[in-house]
């Protein structure tokens, strides 16, 4: 089918090379032969104009020309999937859908968890592919490779929807036999200790504690990097090193891994957790029933709170108590 001269087909071959960089790998992708998709990229060429695609060593590098289609042609696709494709009516129980989502390790374990129980009751046959925050994860979004970010909503971008899940607030853990951390931590000595952090992706970006503490203009002395939060409490334990974390994983750890947990002595805020999908999926009828369990299972979720109190049996420092 041609449209102003164009072979509609063209697109999605034009797609597939953009997101796997390989003629090889996008003819799989689409289910072409090796061969028909040469063809199809030498069509768009002539089309174009441009050669679209160049080799540099053994990278399938994109031309300016091919980028600025990239966006446009992925845009065109997705709203065709979702106005007209998908537009049945969602059945949870007998779809096989498959959700791949942004999240840290963090939320798997303190939020996410409760998504997956739910799911399995509600939509046996529904899948997900947890994937850690990514250097680029809006671009990912952006091109319909993810159904869902969930991130401090201090890194999400304005481009797609996006709506608040919790409240979360971090406080500062060590090994229970770390006499360098009082129950009372005082600013310099906090900044003066080694620190265990967690950052992300191939860029080691920053998690939420660092992003707050820069913007306090504070630099900690972090030696120890982790690339998540699960693996910092384990890091800690017969160190005189400390780590910020949210409370709550904090918590989750404590059940059973030795932890002193103290406040910190500086006032970062509290934080918010948001989700947030791509434009079009607002007429996808299965992320509208993912988003909405998403909402429902966050609101049931308790704010944390601070207050004082004992140490808890076992060599839990733990000043903290949930309503």
């Amino acid at each position: 089918m041609r449209f102003k001269g164009l072979d509609l087909n063209l697109l999605v071959a034009l797609d597939a090379l953009m997101t796997k960089r390989s003629v090889t790998a996008a003819a799989r992708s689409v289910n072409l032969s090796q061969p028909a998709m040469s063809s199809a990229l030498a069509r768009l060429r002539i089309y174009f104009g441009d050669d679209l695609f160049t080799m540099q060593g053994r990278k399938f590098i994109p031309t300016p020309r091919a980028k600025a289609l990239a966006p446009a042609v992925r845009d065109v696709l997705l709203h065709i999937q979702f106005s007209i494709i998908s537009c049945d009516m969602f059945n949870p129980a007998m779809s096989e859908r498959r959700f791949r989502i942004i999240v840290s390790d963090f939320v798997t374990l303190v939020f996410f968890e409760k998504i997956v129980e739910r799911v399995v009751r509600e939509a046996p046959a529904v899948a997900f592919e947890l994937m850690f925050p990514d250097d680029e994860p809006n671009e990912l979004l952006g091109r319909g490779e993810v159904d869902f970010l969930i991130l401090p909503e201090q890194f999400l971008s304005n481009a797609h929807p996006q709506a608040r899940l919790f409240d979360e607030t971090l406080v500062c853990v060590g090994c229970p036999t770390n006499k360098r951390l009082p129950q009372q931590l005082s600013l310099e000595k906090y900044l003066s200790m080694g620190h265990v952090a967690a950052k992300f992706g191939r860029a080691l970006k920053p998690s939420i504690e660092d992003w707050f503490l820069l913007e306090h203009g504070l630099k900690r002395r972090i030696e120890v990097v982790a690339p998540g939060f699960s693996l910092i409490p384990p890091l800690l334990l017969g160190t005189e090193r400390i780590a910020t974390i949210p409370l709550r994983l904090a918590r989750h750890f404590a059940k059973t891994i030795p932890l002193r947990i103290v406040e910190l002595p500086l006032p970062l805020p509290v934080f918010t957790m948001a989700v947030q999908w791509p434009a079009h999926h607002n007429r996808d009828q299965a992320s509208i029933w993912m988003q909405e369990i998403l909402l429902q299972e966050a609101g049931r979720m308790t704010a944390p709170t601070k207050a004082a109190g004992r140490p808890r049996p076992g060599g839990f420092d733990n000043a903290f108590h949930q309503t």
